[in-house]
């Protein structure tokens, strides 16, 4: 799989081989994702791709861009520092956990005319966008903003390590998920929050 580019950045590089590995190939998605997170490190205090939990990365979408994400940032699903919020968009927010500092970045909307643009030797449009995300400047590649969550972000992290049993199927819930009607502990399911039903 061929993935040198000219003037692409050795760190970037690296993290597109990463990302590369875990699909088998390596698309613009990967890229912005990828990217997203590598400018979020430059806006931040904080040593990415981390080792701890202190940044929180919500993705807009799944697939391939989430992984790029995951790479970049060392948030993941596993460590409980990545939640999809499935808008279907290739957004992401990072928070930092200590200050509560949150910046969303979203592709400039003419971001593959941009593309085709930057790099008009590429045989196709999606051959462009791979190339030429690589090496658009941040700031013409991405739209960063300040912003403000409206989730509890104390919520959202929980108590690792804490857990407690469904009063109505006995199931273990985990982190604090559970709600608590007439006193006693149930899982979402059971409260009425399923995403399934059982089959008849």
């Amino acid at each position: 799989m061929d993935m040198t580019m000219v003037n692409v950045n050795p760190d970037l590089q690296a993290l597109l081989e990463q990302t590369a590995a875990l699909h088998k190939h390596l698309c613009p998605r990967q890229v912005l994702g990828v990217r997203m997170g590598m400018f979020a490190a430059e806006m931040f205090p904080i040593e990415l791709p981390q080792n701890g939990k202190r940044l929180l990365a919500f993705v807009e979408t799944d697939g391939c861009f989430a992984d790029g994400v995951s790479v970049a940032t060392g948030c993941s699903m596993g460590h409980r520092t990545m939640r999809l919020v499935d808008y279907g968009k290739v957004a992401a927010t990072f928070v930092d956990t200590n200050t509560g500092r949150a910046l969303r970045f979203v592709p400039c909307p003419d971001a593959r005319m941009r593309a085709a643009a930057f790099a008009s030797e590429a045989v196709t449009r999606w051959r462009a966008q791979l190339e030429a995300y690589q090496r658009i400047p941040n700031e013409e590649l991405f739209i960063q903003r300040e912003v403000t969550l409206t989730l509890d972000l104390g919520a959202i992290v929980g108590k690792p390590g804490t857990r407690t049993t469904c009063f109505a199927c006995g199931e273990e819930v985990l982190n604090q998920r559970e709600v608590v009607e007439n006193g006693q502990p149930m899982c979402r399911s059971c409260a009425g929050e399923g995403y399934w039903s059982l089959r008849e």
